[in-house]
């Protein structure tokens, strides 16, 4: 019995988890900073997607307003899943969701969209989104948008 007990409220924990980072999905979705932010910790911390990118609650709110305004149109997830997982010790010990999805950016303007695969991971920590960790391919994302890298050592 005890078993049993244990497991619901596990699983009854990683589903709201779950919920928890689909609402917020649908504030990205919708262009809702405000909402975005009631999702968030007050000491919420986002990292990526370069290695040394970060930003507060705040800055994070206030880029996200920026860009409502002045750059996306819209932003879709596509073929969104999320799978849930408790990390038992170590650094990064706790209650996590992993979002994989296909992007589709609309930007204002003459911008054409662009689509990106990415991956945001997120620690969950009373009942709000404490930390996360967002992966994709920056050069990607820029070469559709019209950008040309070029290797300084061929010129």
């Amino acid at each position: 019995m005890m078993v049993f007990v244990s497991c619901a409220g596990d699983q009854a924990k990683t589903s709201a988890n779950i919920q928890l980072v689909e609402d917020y999905v649908e504030a990205v979705e919708n262009l809702d900073y405000d909402a975005m932010s009631n999702y968030l910790a007050e000491d919420y911390m986002g990292y990526g997607p370069s290695r040394n990118d970060s930003i507060n609650k705040l800055d994070g709110v206030a880029s996200w307003k920026l860009n409502v305004e002045t750059l996306y149109e819209k932003i879709d997830y596509k073929r969104s899943r999320n799978m849930a997982v408790v990390v038992s010790d170590g650094d990064n010990a706790g209650e996590w969701v992993s979002n994989w999805a296909e992007l589709e950016i609309t930007y204002q303007g003459d911008l054409p969209s662009v689509t990106i695969l990415a991956n945001t991971i997120y620690k969950i920590e009373n009942g709000k989104i404490a930390r996360s960790f967002t992966f994709y391919n920056e050069a990607d994302a820029l070469e559709q948008l019209g950008y040309v890298f070029i290797n300084p050592n061929e010129l």
